[in-house]
């Protein structure tokens, strides 16, 4: 683990209360002075989604803990330009259930590391993939995340560029998952939806049953990598044009 004392910003998009907040705060201990800035409850889905016309309220349930009513996007923007624009990484996670792929434009875990690197710092965006037939271990995720942040740290990352991390869902006991570097698979996620007849004249009602499980995957993108076991680990530009392409 690799160890200094500048001050690092945790954030996320399932809310100040979730169990993978927690334990993305205990995986980045010793790297610096932590600082919670996240949303007061959920705000999964938002994208980059920000709030520029209504006020944002804050609160402060601890010591360097900020729970605010607005959008994982809007967490990064007050963090470093109110409450601690001297931080070096802005942490965002751990999330409850994978951002892979086109999952990077809906997700407000992966957004609040993008509007960090947009105001240049340095962030990283962490998911945990979720199967329907396992639960969680928060535990056993704390400690890949650590291990993957040791190794992240090790390694330079482009200006203008953050990480985005999936880590896989594996049976109790596996053997811990190898690190993968990879690009984003950009194929579309399931989009189906049902259609209900409520009876009346002027209103329909639209039910999304599309597979998040279902959606295609190209060999050695982020989508194969993170379901075949691996930890997938993108470095995605803020200039997607040209060669400002996601690395592998």
């Amino acid at each position: 683990m690799v160890f200094n004392v500048a001050k690092i910003i945790i954030t996320n998009d399932d809310g100040i209360e979730a169990r993978g907040l927690r334990a993305l705060h205990s995986a980045v201990e010793g790297l610096g002075e932590r600082i919670v800035v996240a949303p007061d409850g959920p705000r999964s889905g938002v994208g980059h989604s920000v709030s520029t016309k209504a006020p944002l309220v804050l609160g402060s349930p601890g010591q360097d803990w900020y729970a605010l009513g607005g959008t994982p996007a809007d967490c990064s923007r007050l963090a470093l330009t109110e409450i601690a624009p001297d931080a070096e990484w802005v942490y965002a996670g751990i999330n409850n259930g994978g951002n892979l792929g086109v999952d990077s434009y809906i997700s407000g875990t992966v957004a609040a590391a993008r509007e960090a690197a947009i105001l240049g710092y340095k962030a990283m965006a962490i998911s945990q993939y979720v199967r329907d037939d396992l639960a969680v271990d928060w535990e056993w995720t704390q400690r890949q995340c650590t291990a993957v942040i040791d190794v992240l740290l090790s390694r330079p990352l482009r200006s203008g560029a953050f990480w985005n991390v999936n880590l896989p869902h594996l049976a109790p006991g596996a053997k811990d998952p190898e690190m993968v570097f990879c690009g984003l698979d950009f194929s579309p996620l399931d989009v189906r939806f049902q259609v209900d007849d409520p009876g009346t004249l002027d209103t329909t009602i639209v039910h999304y049953i599309g597979s998040y499980y279902g959606r295609e995957k190209h060999r050695g993108r982020d989508v194969d990598v993170c379901f075949g076991g691996a930890i997938a680990i993108t470095e995605i530009p803020l200039d997607i044009t040209g060669d400002g392409k996601a690395r592998e």
